[in-house]
């Protein structure tokens, strides 16, 4: 190993020499310790290989020379990543040696609490942004579902917006793992961050990184449906968040992309407030409101005024960016985002 890169909780930034050639590499400290320059460093290196993944990253598999300490015994049985090497074996919010369990056992519902869904990981910035700016007095939690990234750690913004006091509180659930909080699935998940966090309004996305395959029902989005589905039948107010864009190459994702369209249209069987954000373009805001036909009666279509927002966007606490596009490259992306944290911020009023 050549150097250490940047760090934030959980990750630590490495350049590692390969045949000659240095590698970027990240490691997972909580599982593979911390790698220290002249370390010899184990890499699996096969999405960098083929060019996948958000990030571009070899992963850091083992320091063979020095490995981490074997971890306390302690409480728990909820087993992340099961069934692989690193599997992590973590105290779940909703298991009985926790000492949220008896807050937890009967819990079922939401009381009314907002929850927005969206896509895409890059749009959890861009939701706060217009939350803050309309309610800066809002508890907000976040929860990642397991279609991306399994370690929370992956993601700098959270670690970013914590850090900027935009979230109180994260909970991984699924397969994902690393937040403030685990939980079995997202509906236990969603009642901890009420009843644990505190929560106001919790925003549902997967971790960094999304799987498509240009096919209608091959993509890890799908599950922004279902999401949609567990904040209804937990009485909580499912707010849609669309996926729009006007600089992708991908006619599929044009406007309103398939993805909210599919998700939205055909998974999400509970009624949800789709916000749909004013833009500025009318020729670009019509062909959204044209698409937004295909959405079935049970949703409420909500038009959302957003003009206001591209200073709070701009002021976030971290580098809003999706598929390599910046605010200045896609803003109807980002603005469409923040027309969902501002309806969320909108219904806390009533």
């Amino acid at each position: 190993m050549v150097a250490v890169g940047r760090e934030w909780p959980g990750a630590r930034e490495v350049d590692v020499a390969v045949d000659g050639e240095i590698v970027r590499a990240l490691a997972y400290t909580a599982a593979v310790g911390s790698p220290e320059p002249d370390d010899t460093v184990l890499l699996n290196t096969a999405a960098l290989a083929r060019g996948l993944g958000t990030g571009g990253y070899a992963l850091v598999v083992a320091v063979p020379d020095r490995l981490p300490p074997d971890p306390p015994a302690g409480p728990g049985h909820l087993v992340k990543a099961r069934y692989t090497p690193l599997q992590q074996i973590v105290l779940g919010v909703d298991e009985q040696e926790s000492a949220h369990h008896e807050t937890l056992r009967d819990a079922d519902d939401l009381a009314g609490m907002p929850v927005v869904v969206h896509d895409l990981h890059s749009a959890l910035p861009a939701i706060l942004a217009a939350l803050r700016h309309d309610r800066p007095d809002a508890t907000v939690a976040y929860l990642m579902s397991d279609g991306g990234a399994l370690p929370l750690a992956f993601s700098r913004s959270v670690a970013a917006l914590r850090d900027a006091g935009w979230l109180a509180g994260t909970v991984t659930v699924g397969q994902a793992y690393g937040g403030d909080l685990e939980a079995v699935t997202v509906h236990s998940g969603l009642l901890a961050a009420r009843l644990v966090v505190g929560a106001d309004v919790v925003v549902v996305t997967q971790g960094p990184g999304n799987l498509g395959t240009g096919t209608r029902w091959g993509f890890s989005g799908v599950a922004t449906g279902e999401a949609v589905n567990a904040v209804g039948v937990l009485g909580g107010r499912p707010v849609a968040a669309l996926r729009v864009s006007a600089a992708d190459p991908r006619d599929r994702h044009r406007g309103v992309s398939h993805h909210s369209l599919t998700a939205y249209g055909r998974v999400a069987l509970a009624g949800a407030d789709v916000a749909v954000p004013e833009l500025p373009d009318p020729e670009f805001a019509g062909r959204v409101r044209d698409q937004l036909r295909a959405l079935p009666d049970r949703h409420r279509l909500v038009d959302v005024p957003v003009t206001d927002l591209a200073g709070a966007l701009k002021a976030a606490p971290v580098r809003l960016s999706s598929m390599g596009r910046g605010l200045d490259d896609d803003l109807p992306y980002f603005l469409a985002a923040a027309a969902a944290g501002r309806h969320a911020a909108s219904l806390l009023n009533r």
